[in-house]
């Protein structure tokens, strides 16, 4: 039998690893697969030939993706130049050319998906993501497929390796952000301009995703609620072990009574739990469903090679795909498309969590009752306090505070009290906190 010819846009970090594994590996995914893969016609502007093992087993490279796209030959299609544009018109226009895709473009599919998967319903064609969220952790088949018997309750995940890094570092090394995230922009685990990892963007892309695999609803990317790291200092990250937690920047989508919770933030999580326990660049994932209980999925979530092993997982699933009927494939979110919900997406003031709150208030009587007051008439108990002695002649004081669990539009509106009093002195840091018992 022929072997399906497949046209590559983008020879990067991970159309390089893809190139690599689909020849490094071609007798056994061969094998798996029924039928030989070979990159007929790779696209890129820029690439470093000498980077990149098995260049000269592609049949032809150039410039133009959008020829890509258009071959005739070319029956699957795999995105790997990343962004919102000109990634949705060459995914889109290869799938009005009967293609099938592949990409690792998280962001295109949590903004663009909906229309994406449309489209190729219309036209029979199948859209692979695997390698969209967590590099090469199979979790999108794993909530698509291995969990499809079951409710699933809740997801909390690692799932941007640079914020990982930052506060591991944080933490072991007693190290402030700006000066970590500097290290980790030389070690290539940052880019330039850091904002999609460190201010959660990156990673609530990948639970959009993630929460629509689980809850089958439509994505919804400007829904998630994002936050981000950057105001973490290294205070907090000693406060948080000195009560039994450690600092995790983490995606969580949960299903509620009154709706689905999906929100990217920084997150105390008890020091015993596996997630706590996940540090440098690694993912983990932690998924709990009513049968199965909790499982996790742990790996590297970015980098060449651990990526190119999804992308071609993908390629494999779609060749053994070609000659299936469109109606039974696999739905591209785990459900069927007329099943999908429209349960909504709760608003973050909607959301109920526990929380950490440190404050620098003024060391004089009367100041610690009056926010306990604040927080008592907002119907907030506290689980915790901790005040740090004041310095020889100073006159403000740190308090850390853990809550119970309250609605974070009441939390909001005490730490607005808070804020107001005269003894207070710079904003409350708030940090939420999760348990992630099974």
């Amino acid at each position: 039998m022929e072997p399906v010819k497949v046209g590559l846009l983008g020879l990067g970090t991970v159309g390089g690893g893809t190139v690599e594994v689909l020849t490094s590996n071609a007798a056994e995914i061969a094998r798996r697969a029924g039928r030989g893969i070979e990159i007929a016609f790779a696209a890129a502007r820029e690439y470093r030939p000498e980077s990149i093992n098995g260049l000269d087993r592609i049949g032809r490279i150039g410039d133009d993706a959008f020829a890509v796209v258009e071959d005739p030959e070319i029956e699957i299609v795999i995105e790997l130049i990343g962004g919102y544009s000109p990634a949705r018109e060459l995914v889109l226009k290869a799938i009005e050319n009967g293609k099938h895709v592949v990409t690792a473009n998280k962001a295109l599919i949590a903004k663009h998906g909906n229309e994406i998967f449309a489209a190729a319903r219309e036209r029979g064609v199948v859209v692979g993501f695997e390698a969209a969220v967590a590099g090469g952790i199979p979790i999108i088949k794993a909530l698509r497929e291995g969990l499809a018997a079951n409710h699933i309750e809740w997801i909390a995940g690692i799932i941007n390796g640079t914020g990982n890094f930052i506060l591991t570092e944080m933490r072991d090394k007693g190290r402030d952000f700006a000066d970590v995230l500097a290290e980790a922009q030389a070690l290539g685990y940052a880019e330039a301009d850091p904002t999609f990892d460190v201010e959660g963007i990156d990673a609530a892309h990948k639970l959009t995703i993630m929460g629509s695999l689980a809850f089958g609803i439509p994505l919804q990317f400007e829904r998630c609620f994002t936050e981000g790291i950057s105001k973490i200092g290294a205070m907090d990250v000693v406060y948080a072990a000195e009560l039994g937690y450690r600092i995790k920047h983490l995606g969580i989508a949960r299903r509620s009574e009154t709706g689905i919770e999906l929100r990217v933030h920084p997150t105390l999580v008890p020091e015993r739990r596996l997630l706590a326990n996940v540090d440098g660049v690694m993912n983990a994932v932690l998924v709990k469903g009513d049968a199965v209980g909790p499982t996790l999925y742990y790996g590297a979530g970015a980098g060449a090679l651990p990526t190119a092993s999804a992308v071609v997982a993908d390629l494999v699933d779609v060749v053994r795909s070609l000659t299936t009927d469109p109606n039974n494939r696999v739905p591209h979110l785990g459900f069927q498309p007329d099943a999908l919900a429209d349960t909504p997406v709760l608003r973050i003031e909607e959301v109920e969590t526990a929380y950490y709150l440190r404050i620098f208030a003024l060391d004089q009587p009367g100041v610690m009752a009056r926010i306990a007051s604040i927080l008592g008439e907002q119907g907030i108990s506290i689980e915790a306090i901790k005040q740090k002695e004041p310095g020889e002649g100073e006159t403000y004081v740190t308090m850390v505070m853990l809550t119970h669990r309250v609605l974070e539009g009441r939390m909001n509106e005490a730490i607005a009290r808070i804020e107001a009093l005269d003894s207070v002195q710079e904003p409350v840091m708030r940090i939420r906190m999760e348990t992630l018992s099974g």
